[in-house]
């Protein structure tokens, strides 16, 4: 199928192979730097009115598609779906298929698979996809049944300020034999202060920046080091913490989101699921000082 593909945004990575494709979005702010000044650059945006992406109208132009896959999930993650609605009639005429996927849960997620691939007249791809996931999914279920404790898990979404992980998260690290009490299934992440997470104590901590690869995350744990409600937490006493790739794992509500599952079963029930951890996708951290 992935010649069929004529365009990516400019958050498209993966697989490898599209990496060649034209890009048709682009970010007003520099995402480089630290959590706290993505954040100002985010907040000042939004707080103005404005959208965080542009589309780049001479690509899309070019590009031509028959399909546009975009979503309206988060007003933060991508271009929102009215900008792509607009650009679209302008530029390539009504007769263009607008998909917006906006699934808050797992089960939502596993639908817009089928979603996606009926748009694209691939409906039978698309349920043997939907039944595969849901076998992956239901092995882990039966395993964390010879677990024998379930830990409190901490899903940290954003570093400064700090945020815990909703939406599809929260079924995740129940259904891999965590225990999660910091947001609702389907609720979206939200913006907490330190003390909150201390209060929760935590025995597993997991460090997964919404965008941020591994490496960039890595770079912003001398300063979690600093705080001294940080050096608190069960988990950093015990050395629990762990980078992930929210990048490529977690973050994304696409088919690698059951390797996520397979991810976060393997870092809280290491005895029944370290097999399953995907290669190069976390860090554990030496978190104290």
């Amino acid at each position: 199928m992935s010649e069929s593909l004529v365009g990516i945004s400019h958050e498209c990575d993966f697989p490898a192979e599209i990496s060649d494709r034209p890009i048709l979005t682009e970010a007003k702010i520099d995402a480089s730097g630290t959590s706290r000044e993505i954040d100002t650059q985010v907040r000042s945006l939004v707080g103005d009115g404005l959208s965080v992406y542009r589309i780049r109208e001479d690509a899309l132009r070019e590009a031509a598609p028959d399909v546009i896959i975009t979503q309206d999930q988060c007003e933060v993650c991508a271009v929102s779906t009215a900008d792509v609605q607009s650009s679209a009639e302008r530029l390539l005429g009504k007769s263009t298929e607008i998909v917006s996927l906006s699934p808050n849960t797992m089960e939502s997620v596993l639908q817009s698979f089928a979603t996606v691939a009926t748009a694209l007249g691939q409906t039978a791809a698309g349920s043997d996809l939907v039944s595969h996931s849901r076998d992956r999914l239901e092995a882990i279920s039966t395993g964390t049944k010879r677990s024998r404790s379930k830990p409190r898990v901490a899903c940290i979404e954003w570093l400064d300020p700090p945020m815990v992980a909703g939406n599809w998260i929260p079924e995740m690290v129940t259904l891999c034999g965590g225990v999660y009490e910091q947001a609702a299934p389907g609720e979206h992440s939200k913006t907490i202060d330190w003390q909150d997470v201390l209060d929760y104590a935590p025995d597993v901590v997991l460090l997964m920046p919404c965008g941020f690869k591994l490496e960039q995350t890595k770079r912003e744990i001398p300063g979690l080091r600093e705080n001294a409600l940080w050096q608190q937490l069960p988990a950093v006493k015990n050395n629990r913490v762990y980078a992930v790739d929210g990048n490529a794992y977690l973050n994304r509500p696409g088919p690698r989101i059951i390797d996520s599952a397979e991810l976060i079963a393997g870092l809280v029930q290491p005895d029944l699921f370290a097999t399953l951890i995907p290669p190069g996708s976390y860090e554990p951290c030496s978190a104290r000082i």
